[in-house]
Formats: C-alpha cells, structure tokens, sequence
C-alpha cells in the first residue's frame, strides 16, 4: 500500500510536469488530444522569428555604438556625454530587444503597447536623471554656490524625477496615480506635524547652505561656542574647537543666533592691552612694542600695526595694541596674544621701562621738604626696617 501511494504521488507530478509542458509551447489543457508536433513546430518558428528580430536589433545597436566611439570628436562629444549616450543606447536595446521577445510569446497586445510607453518614459527619466548633475552644477557655479547645496539640489531632484518617473511608469499600466499621490500627500502632512523640529532644522539647513554666511572651513562664533566648521549638513552645524571638541548645533539655533565669521575676509585685526609705569616714556615704550610686532611672523606689515594710549589709569598708562594676522592664524589667536604679551614685557624690562605694580611709598621728613613733591619711585630704593618703624609716616601713595 505503501509503494503504491508513493507510485501515484509521482505520477501526479509527472502529469503535472507533462500539462505545464504542453502549455509553454503553446497548447491548451481544454484540447482533446494533445498535438505536440504542430505546436513545437509553431514553438520552433517563434523562437526563430525573435533571434533573427534580436540579431536585427544588436546591429543596429552595434553600428550605433561604433558611430558614436569614431564621431566622438568631430560631434564634439565629451566623455561623460558620450558616456550618456552609450547609456541610453543601451537602454533602447534591451527594450527593444524585449519588446521583440514579448510580441513573439503570446502576450496581449496591449501589454505590449503599454510595456512600450512605459519604457519610453523611464528612458526620459533617465536621460533628465543623467543630465541633471552636470547642469546643477553649471548654473551653482554661474552664481558662485558651494559644493552642498549642489549635492542637496541633487538629491532632492533625484527623489523627484524617481516619483514621478515611477508615478508615469505606473500610469501607462492603469494605476491611479491621483489617489497615490493624494495618499502621499496626506502621509506627508502627518509626517511633518509629527517632526515639526526636524522640518525646522531642514529648513533651516537649506536656508544657511543658500545665504553661504559661513562655508565649510570658516571659523565661528556662535552663542559663545568658537571654532573651525567642518559639517553643514541638512539638520545640523558641526564646529570643531580650539580644544579638539566637536560642537553640534542645531540649524534652526544657527539660523536664530547671531553669527561671528572671523575668516570671511583676507585678514583679521585682533588687539591686547599693555600698560607701562605713569612715569614712563611713551614714545619709547611705543618704539618697542612696534619693533617686538614686526618681529613677530603671523603679524602682517599691512595694514600697519598700531600702539597708541587707550587710557591713563591711576596704576599705569594704558596702551592699545592693533595688529593683522591671515585667516590660518585665527585658530592659534589665544596663543600668539600670550606671546606678544610675553615679548613685550621682556622688552620692556631690557629698555628698563618700569610696568606698574602695587605698591605703597613712604616719605619721610628727613627726606623731604614740604611741600611734597611727586618724583619717580625706583624699585631698587627701599625703606629700612628702623625708617619703617620709628619715624612717623607723613605720606603714603599708591602707583
């Protein structure tokens, strides 16, 4: 009994194999008997009419394809145009050559027709897909606009031309493309209430990519964060700091804030305060605070470097120290003031140009005569330990 079952359930796929056999050349399970020579013959005769439409086909798409390699030149063809053109020649074959095969196999001629337009519209797609870069990137470069927004128009035009290539591909088969694209729409809308920031964000990323404030590479200030951009992406602003810490901000804060771009020119002033002794000579301190400018190489020599007084304080005389740098040296702004700060006083010190400090003078009466009159204070002149504490103190003033 067991064999038995086992020899039906082959048999089974046997017939089955036999009918799904007869029906691929052709015949009818509705036929009383089963002509398998009239319908190989017609299975034979088809399949030699779509190799010789084929063959026809590949030479034409062959002799196309030798023409444009030979013409090239002389039709002014450059390699990416010549390689969209081998591109679409390409495509036109293999629909070509599958229009052929879908005519000779019993397909309904309407399928067939509507294959055709279909195809002819992806291939129109696909041309303005092909071209759109290079004329995306002709018309950004005609207005002086950076390499992201050209990759965002890119992708944005490359989301369209597939919606609506997909959307005409659809259509010539009777979809309804009015309640597919109402559908997005309403799925859109949902989408946007739910991400409402993330929208704002984009919105915002765009609007920084079109207005070019601050590109790639400039560095920053924004809401007391300083440092070099190096992302601008469509949410979010990247800042790489002094410290070597990466700052992200959100486009929608960036588009808010007000924005400090200390590279945007070809050079930079930056100023330090510096102040001498009241006693001290002006012009002399000025003569040295220029000389140590001048040696100093991220300094530029134009536009020239200034020293003047900004103040005369009670502890000292303010001078205010004006100098240019290139963009580069923008991110070692903190240590080059140091150093300046630094040589500057070492030139003071070897002018013997005093640099105020706290300190209390003390007159004595043997010392002076009344009335009192101001005189220059030198550290190297010290009030003893017995002046200090036996004689009575007339006078006290601070420098």
């Amino acid at each position: 009994m067991a064999i038995a079952g086992i020899t039906d359930f082959f048999q089974e796929i046997a017939r089955d194999l036999h009918s799904s056999l007869y029906l691929a050349i052709g015949g009818t399970l509705e036929e009383d008997s089963r002509d398998w020579t009239a319908h190989a013959v017609e299975l034979i005769s088809s399949s030699i009419k779509v190799l010789i439409l084929l063959v026809i086909v590949g030479f034409f798409y062959w002799l196309a394809i030798y023409l444009v390699k030979h013409n090239s030149a002389r039709i002014r063809l450059n390699e990416r145009r010549a390689n969209i053109v081998r591109s679409v020649l390409r495509y036109m074959w293999v629909v070509a050559s599958m229009l052929a095969i879908m005519s000779q196999i019993y397909f309904d001629p309407s399928t067939v027709k509507s294959t055709a337009k279909a195809s002819v519209w992806a291939g129109i797609y696909y041309v303005l897909w092909a071209s759109s870069g290079q004329i995306i990137h002709k018309v950004l470069q005609h207005y002086g606009l950076n390499a992201s927004i050209e990759q965002l128009l890119k992708n944005i035009l490359t989301v369209l031309i597939l919606v609506f290539g997909l959307a005409s591909v659809m259509a010539q088969f009777g979809f309804d493309i009015v309640s597919l694209v109402a559908g997005l729409g309403i799925v859109g809308l949902a989408v946007g209430f739910a991400a409402q920031s993330t929208l704002a964000n984009f919105i915002a990323g765009i609007t920084i990519l079109i207005d070019q404030a601050f590109q790639v590479g400039d560095w920053i200030n924004i809401n007391d964060v300083e440092g070099r951009v190096v992302i601008i992406s469509l949410r979010t602003t990247h800042i790489l700091t002094r410290d070597n810490i990466t700052v992200i901000v959100p486009n929608a804060t960036v588009a808010s804030s007000e924005v400090t771009n200390l590279t945007s020119k070809n050079f930079i002033r930056f100023d330090i305060r510096v102040r001498i002794a009241l006693e001290g000579d002006i012009d002399a301190a000025r003569s040295e605070i220029l000389k140590v400018l001048s040696d100093t190489d991220v300094v530029l020599s134009r536009p020239e470097t200034s020293a003047t007084v900004a103040e005369i304080g009670e502890s000292g005389i303010f001078f205010i120290v004006r100098f240019w740098v290139k963009p580069a040296s923008v991110a070692r702004m903190p240590k080059i003031k140091e150093d300046l700060t630094e040589n500057i006083k070492r030139a003071f010190d070897a002018a013997n140009i005093m640099t105020p400090y706290p300190h209390i003078r003390l007159l004595m009466p043997k010392d002076s005569d009344y009335p009192i009159t101001g005189q220059s204070f030198t550290a190297d002149k010290q009030p003893t330990a017995e002046t200090a504490t036996t004689t009575p103190l007339l006078d006290k003033k601070s420098n």
